[in-house]
């Protein structure tokens, strides 16, 4: 019997095999990606604001746009440049991923893609023909910058952009040919005969195939499309098991019973088990020669391997009952298991888990500067040099205390949670954070825990674990409480790897101080001007002044003296005084307390005549005032305002005259008062009227107050001078701060 061949009607790979298949998978997926982008492009237009930040519009303010600031400036040129027909230039692309998806062919795509950016120009030309609303937000026309130069040529016979009878001609002219062009562009039009008749002979090719082929074509047919998705599937296997090679995961545990068969089968039934496994063909198919499978010998002491099992024949079928119960080995875990398989540690049934032990970071991360200040350079930099970082101590190689080790501390938080529980407190420890001088230990507190009783426990809790004192407080935002016992080695903290770490070089704030470490390890960095004004309280030998001195060095360690200026008071004169002579200062370090009143006079008059400056050129803080001065400078134009002087007497008219500044950027300005205690007892009266209207004033001037004591009663500083500091560090005290 002769066979019949159907015609070719596509030259693309073919349907059934694997690469057909793989090409139709892409090409649909490719479609659902150009949907994607469509629907992206018609949220950016649908909620386009000609007040969002864009290239046409500079503003400060978040975007409306509901794709931020990418959305806005692609809405903002298709509306610029096309207007509404944005929108009309985005149907042909419509239809090109309805084809993609559908696995409709197109022909000639370069003249499809020409006659659809032409098309785009003129719909903006016909949309131009017609008036835009009153409300509409840009000075172009509704068919935007394209549509409007267009529509010049018109203008240039009639000596006047087209409006009225003359605009709808012109729109009927353009609109002629726009439409065939989008249509042409979308495949609707001009097709050729191969594509109108391949839908038809797609849909008729399998009845056509089944009526002309014989078995043996049907055969290949199906056996084709069962081999792209068995190699489909073959290729997702192995992908899968690759990743979990590069990931490092285990594999899935196997038993010697998951290569066996699930069922009980006698030899004299079935054969001997070591012979090879061969498929035979179903009835009606031409025998075709199928590989054999050897038996896999997973251990010396047994081999295994399935029996034989014809598909077509019933002398060999196996009785698949789905009421035969499967054996004990695949429920129970065989003792042959592969050496290399990975067993999970068993968990004792009703154990408590083990608190998650997090490691601390040993030092903060090195930034760039440490490196480039580490190699010598032969260029004598120009202007102001900030002191080099290898100026101070090098840290020296900690070694840490064993009792940080993670099984110590897991002990130690078993240990807590007994004592809690002798003393009524239910609850469990789920993360213990070593610091460098305390470890805190996260308390999640069973329900009906008040968390005031577990704070009123702090000294029994330091007493029942053997330590000096003990911290408890509430974690703000999560349902912990937070006890921090001291180690029993405390780590030097050293400013060096502080000014030198990442969060410092790369610190956004203003006037940033490195004020230590974090119980995980992490630089701690604070900004002055957000303070903006600081306490510091702490009894003789707590770390008072090397805080303070700390503050200092971060700020001479990232300032200029253009950028920041010092005014240090120490009635002491032990603790500032090595600071004198730095080109920072505004003045030599203050030790006389009678000099300390004429210090913070002039800083209130520095603080009023700077709000003088500001009010002349409209700004309210200082960063704006340097921002408008360093923007005239680096323009060349001079700062002046225009005010009136009064009337003339002759014609009552109003006069004014033109005044020019000559302004400089203003730098910030730190006042750092070492004991307050100590002025306060001198002149108690003036130094307290001139600190307070710093505290009430001096922010948005730039000037900050960092002011220290051993006492914060109310005797040495009174309560409204105390509210004006919103920011306090306390060390040891004998009193809390009020």
């Amino acid at each position: 019997m002769a066979r019949s061949t159907s015609p070719v009607i596509d030259s693309r790979p073919d349907r059934f095999s694997l690469s057909g298949f793989v090409f139709r998978q892409a090409q649909a997926l490719l479609g659902f990606a150009i949907f994607l982008l469509l629907a992206l492009a018609v949220a950016a237009l649908a909620t386009w604001n000609v007040t969002d930040p864009s290239y046409s519009y500079a503003t400060g303010n978040p975007p409306a746009n509901v794709l931020g600031y990418g959305g806005a400036a692609f809405a903002d040129i298709a509306m610029q440049f096309f207007g509404l027909a944005s929108v009309v230039a985005l149907l042909p692309v419509v239809a090109w991923a309805l084809a993609l998806i559908s696995g409709r062919r197109m022909s000639r795509l370069p003249q499809r893609a020409g006659a659809w950016a032409l098309g785009s120009v003129l719909s903006s030309a016909v949309i131009g023909c017609f008036p835009p609303p009153l409300t509409w937000p840009i000075p172009n026309g509704i068919g935007g910058v394209i549509g409007d130069m267009i529509l010049r040529f018109p203008a240039l016979f009639v000596g006047a952009y087209p409006s009225g009878a003359f605009a709808t001609a012109v729109g009927g002219v353009f609109a002629l040919p726009t439409a065939w062009m989008m249509l042409f562009a979308a495949g609707i039009v001009g097709r050729t005969e191969a594509e109108e008749d391949e839908g038809d002979a797609l849909g008729a090719m399998p009845s056509k195939a089944r009526s002309v082929g014989d078995a043996d074509e049907d055969e290949d047919d199906e056996g084709g499309g069962w081999l792209a998705f068995g190699a489909l599937t073959h290729a997702w296997y192995m992908s899968q098991a690759r990743m979990r090679r590069i990931l490092g995961m285990a594999p899935r545990k196997r038993r010697q019973s998951d290569f066996e068969s699930p069922y009980d089968f006698n030899d004299d039934e079935f054969g001997t088990l070591n012979e090879p496994v061969r498929a035979k063909a179903p009835a009606g198919r031409s025998e075709r020669l199928e590989p054999s499978m050897e038996p896999r010998v997973s251990s010396p002491r047994r081999v295994v391997s399935a029996p034989s099992i014809s598909l077509d024949d019933d002398d060999g079928e196996v009785p698949f009952d789905s009421d035969m119960p499967p054996r004990p080995a695949d429920i129970l875990p065989d003792d042959d298991e592969d050496d290399w398989m990975i067993r999970a540690p068993a968990k004792a049934a009703g154990g408590k888990p083990e608190p998650r032990v997090v490691p601390q970071i040993s030092r903060p991360k090195p930034g760039a500067r440490i490196e480039r200040e580490s190699q010598a350079s032969f260029i004598r930099p120009e202007g102001f040099q900030l002191p080099s970082i290898h100026l101070l101590a090098e840290p020296k190689n900690f070694i840490r205390d064993t009792s940080l080790s993670a099984d110590a501390l897991e002990q130690n938080a078993r240990m807590l949670e007994g004592v809690l529980e002798d003393f009524g407190v239910k609850g469990e420890i789920i993360h213990v954070r070593p610091g460098p001088v305390v470890t805190l230990y996260e308390l999640e507190p069973a329900p009906g825990i008040k968390s005031s009783r577990v704070i009123g426990l702090a000294d029994d809790i330091a007493r029942s674990m053997s330590a000096i004192a003990a911290r408890v407080a509430v974690v703000p935002g999560r349902n912990a409480i937070g006890i921090e016992l001291p180690n029993s080695t405390r780590e030097t903290v050293y400013l060096r790897e502080l000014i030198a770490s990442r969060d410092f070089e790369g610190s956004k704030a203003k006037l940033a101080m490195a004020l230590g470490k974090t119980i995980g390890g992490e630089a701690v960095i604070a900004d002055l001007a957000k303070m903006p004004h600081l306490l510091v309280a702490g009894t003789t030998g707590s770390g008072k002044s090397v805080a303070i001195n700390t503050m200092i060095l971060s700020l001479l360690y990232r300032l200029t003296p253009e950028q920041c200026r010092l005014i240090m008071i120490d009635p002491k004169m032990l603790e500032l005084s090595v600071y004198d002579g730095i080109p920072h200062l505004l003045s030599p370090v203050v030790t006389d307390p009678k000099k300390a009143v004429v210090a913070l006079k002039w800083t209130v008059r520095e603080m009023e005549e700077r709000y003088k400056k500001m009010s002349k050129i409209g700004v309210r803080n200082i960063d704006g005032f340097n921002a408008r001065v360093e923007q005239a400078l680096a323009k060349g134009e001079a700062i002046s305002r225009t005010v009136q002087t009064g009337f003339d007497r002759h014609t009552g008219e109003a006069m004014y005259e033109t005044e020019e500044f000559d302004l400089q950027p203003m730098p910030y300005i730190a006042v750092i008062i070492d004991e307050m205690a100590d002025l306060m007892m001198v002149a108690g009266k003036d130094i307290e009227g001139a600190v307070q209207r710093l505290a009430q004033m001096a922010r948005a001037a730039g000037i900050h107050v960092i002011m220290a004591t051993q006492r914060p009663s109310a005797d040495v500083i009174p309560g409204t001078l105390t509210a004006n500091f919103p920011t306090r560090v306390a060390f040891q005290l004998p009193s809390p701060i009020h």
